[in-house]
């Protein structure tokens, strides 16, 4: 099992960054939709928990064959998803990713999100063993690098200027003095446990799970004058339309 915890600071509040997070899940899932392939949302309904009180839960496949690497791809079948299912107990939360195809493999993440820059060193209570075994990787929305399929110029925070927050650009420096400033901490477990590949597949998911967050995180500061408005209710609302839709184009698949 390989575990990483990545910290990954934003130009937002906690509070702001509750409306963000649901419009950029929402609308990047739709963006990535198309026939056959993307987000199918299953569930997302209330649910409680004895400690962190109510929260969201939500169940989604990921389909994503296509979009795999030739040399995975020649090991599934077409038919291959990702389970997702997610417990949202803003500003706590619990993310497990399953395979269809692969029993043995499996993702646990749990995020806490504070009113910081990155400097809670122990935010999600690890036991001793965890603290030592973790490896840390604080993730630069504006600065590091993403595959270049993903870049888009009208992302790039080094420019990007909010008409309605008056934040940004982003300077180098700009976790230093950024008010507001917050952080998401996400200790990531990836576990493959099948002999001779464990490793190299554990690897290719984290390298993966770090792209997906980087790219997430900035597109939600990067649309931050799409959804900055929004209440809760109204990110909802646009969360059910926006599953509505992705539901329909990853379920016609032409036959």
């Amino acid at each position: 099992m390989y575990v990483k915890e990545y910290r990954i600071c934003m130009p937002l509040s906690v509070e702001e960054y509750r409306i963000g997070q649901l419009y950029m899940i929402a609308k990047h899932s739709s963006e990535q939709s198309e026939k056959g392939e993307g987000v199918e949302v299953i569930k997302n309904e209330p649910c409680h928990h004895p400690k962190h009180g109510d929260g969201q839960y939500t169940e989604k496949r990921i389909h994503l064959s296509s979009r795999l690497p030739t040399w995975i791809r020649a090991m599934v079948p077409n038919i291959f998803y990702i389970t997702e299912k997610a417990w949202n107990y803003y500003p706590y939360t619990i993310t497990d990713y399953t395979c269809s195809f692969i029993p043995r493999f499996a993702i646990h993440i749990e995020t806490k999100y504070e009113d910081n820059s990155g400097t809670n060193e122990n935010i999600l209570d690890l036991p001793q063993d965890e603290l030592e075994a973790r490896e840390i990787d604080t993730i630069d929305i504006v600065y590091d690098e993403l595959p270049e399929k993903h870049v888009r110029e009208k992302e790039d925070l080094t420019k990007f200027h909010s008409q309605k927050t008056n934040r940004g650009p982003l300077a180098r420096d700009w976790m230093e003095d950024m008010q507001p400033i917050m952080c998401s901490y996400k200790t990531v477990q990836v576990n493959f446990d099948v002999w001779g590949i464990q490793k190299k597949v554990e690897q290719f998911t984290h390298r993966s799970v770090r792209d997906i967050l980087l790219l997430g995180h900035r597109q939600a500061f990067a649309w931050i004058d799409e959804w900055i408005d929004m209440t809760y209710e109204d990110i909802r609302d646009y969360e059910q339309r926006m599953h509505t839709d992705t539901n329909k184009r990853v379920n016609s698949s032409g036959e």
